[in-house]
């Protein structure tokens, strides 16, 4: 449905020729994210500043027409798909790093900015931002905070939500506010600053976040453990995260991603029942000895091959599996059902024995690897075709229902969008989703910010 004249016309007087679009071709490029569902919007809107954005919501409250947040389009729940028409706004000129404040340990940012751009500039300073997704290199901080998109450095940093001090939004009634401090401590009020990380532009579009920096560590060593079979390695994992040594990456790959990822990058990546992924990292002084620590607990039953990269080749040599998985993915099925699902760490082996057997009950290829220290893996189905897309779809629904069964929960970084909305009932109970749509009430009084998304 086209947009109301009136409503034209102020998008006309808020934003010049060339931040505006409305041509179906432009529409087009903005109608789908990662998740591979689109939908048209009725106008692409590129802000600036922060007062047109509060100039857009109060417009487009006005008329009813709904708004849609957008960083970079990396998300792959399907976050960012205009379902219901209206204005995407999307924040790519919005990319500025206000300031870099080593003294006190914080940057100001507009959402725009790349997260690796962000990693570049902080790095003069000897500080970075702990979250990493592995689209670092494309996605945006605005899109990080979203979705609470962390990443493998989350098992000993933290994600957004540890590493935001403050925001600058606008709420869906129009209005601008600030949430958070300037400081690393605060007992002022509700905590606003987390509320929205993680809200997926249902509840205010964000325009500025002042986020917490930490200093760069002097040295990282990094560990390569193979294992005869995916329960021994989970079992690892839960030793390792037992231990006194936090380790700053513990990355868990099935034998299934194995075997992909060796088919297309080659004899660089071992052939194994499963394999960690770990790093450890701190001053020189210490660092054998936290290596020792992490080494003897990934030790025990089952395995095959521990190494540790002694040179900066050889850590990206080991590396090199992980980095394969997407391409190789990409290879088997372009319909791949990527999932994020998080269990306790002592859970994580009857997790993964149940997906084994998942994947055989349905008779659906299953990639599973993932940020294993916080107990979140990327389950990753392929289905080849319609009979088997269905087959993926019945697995997946027991795949969530063995995660909640096992205290877990649906999403550690990638969000709800549209994929999960069906099975948030499953994730948490009616009278927190009746709070859940009482708090949107009261950011969004008519619904207009991102409808259709993470509430059921």
């Amino acid at each position: 449905m086209p947009l109301p004249p009136a409503l034209l016309t102020t998008l006309h007087s808020t934003f010049p020729a060339d931040a505006l679009a409305i041509g179906e071709a432009e529409r087009i490029a903005y109608s789908y994210d990662n998740s591979r569902r689109h939908a048209l919007p009725d106008a692409v809107v590129f802000p600036t500043e922060h007062a047109q954005v509060e100039a857009l919501v109060r417009a487009c409250r006005a008329h009813g027409v709904p708004v849609i947040a957008r960083g970079r389009g990396t998300n792959t729940t399907g976050a960012t798909v205009p379902v219901a028409g209206g204005v995407v706004v999307s924040f790519e000129r919005m990319n500025r790093i206000v300031r870099i404040d080593p003294d006190n340990r914080l940057a100001v940012v507009e959402p725009g900015v790349l997260n690796a751009d962000l990693q570049k500039a902080l790095a003069p300073h000897g500080f970075f931002w702990p979250p990493d997704p592995s689209s670092a290199p494309w996605c945006s901080v605005g899109g990080n905070l979203a979705c609470n998109s962390a990443g493998p450095r989350a098992v000993k940093y933290g994600t957004p939500r540890e590493n935001t001090l403050g925001l600058r939004a606008v709420a869906g009634s129009g209005e601008g506010f600030r949430c958070g401090t300037y400081t690393s401590k605060g007992a002022t009020g509700y905590d606003l600053t987390r509320l929205l990380i993680g809200s997926e532009g249902t509840l205010a579009l964000i325009t500025e976040a002042t986020l917490k920096l930490t200093p760069k560590p002097s040295a990282v060593r990094t560990l390569r453990a193979t294992y005869r079979d995916v329960g021994s390695a989970a079992r690892a994992v839960a030793r390792i995260m037992a231990q006194p040594v936090t380790p700053c990456a513990l990355e868990f790959i099935d034998d299934v991603a194995l075997k992909l990822a060796h088919a297309h990058g080659g004899d660089s990546v071992p052939l194994a029942g499963a394999m960690l992924m770990i790093e450890v990292d701190g001053e020189p002084a210490t660092l054998d000895s936290a290596v020792g620590a992490v080494a003897a607990a990934a030790r025990g039953d089952g395995l095959e091959e521990l190494r540790v990269a002694q040179s900066a080749d050889e850590t990206r040599a080991l590396w090199a599996a992980r980095k394969a998985l997407s391409p190789a993915q990409r290879t088997i099925s372009p319909n791949k059902i990527n999932e994020d699902v998080v269990v306790p760490v002592s859970h994580l082996p009857a997790l993964v024995d149940g997906i084994k057997r998942f994947a055989a009950k349905h008779d659906v290829l299953i990639v599973t690897f993932g940020h294993a220290g916080n107990g979140n893996l990327h389950v990753n189905l392929l289905p080849r075709d319609d009979a088997e897309r269905k087959r993926a779809h019945a697995c997946l629904a027991e795949v969530f229902a063995l995660v909640i069964e096992l205290e877990g929960t649906l999403s550690g970084e990638h969000g709800i969008g549209l994929a999960k909305r069906e099975f948030m009932p499953l994730a948490v109970p009616a009278s927190t989703l009746e709070l859940m749509r009482n708090v949107k009430a009261a950011f969004d009084p008519d619904g207009i910010l991102n409808p259709g998304k993470l509430l059921p």
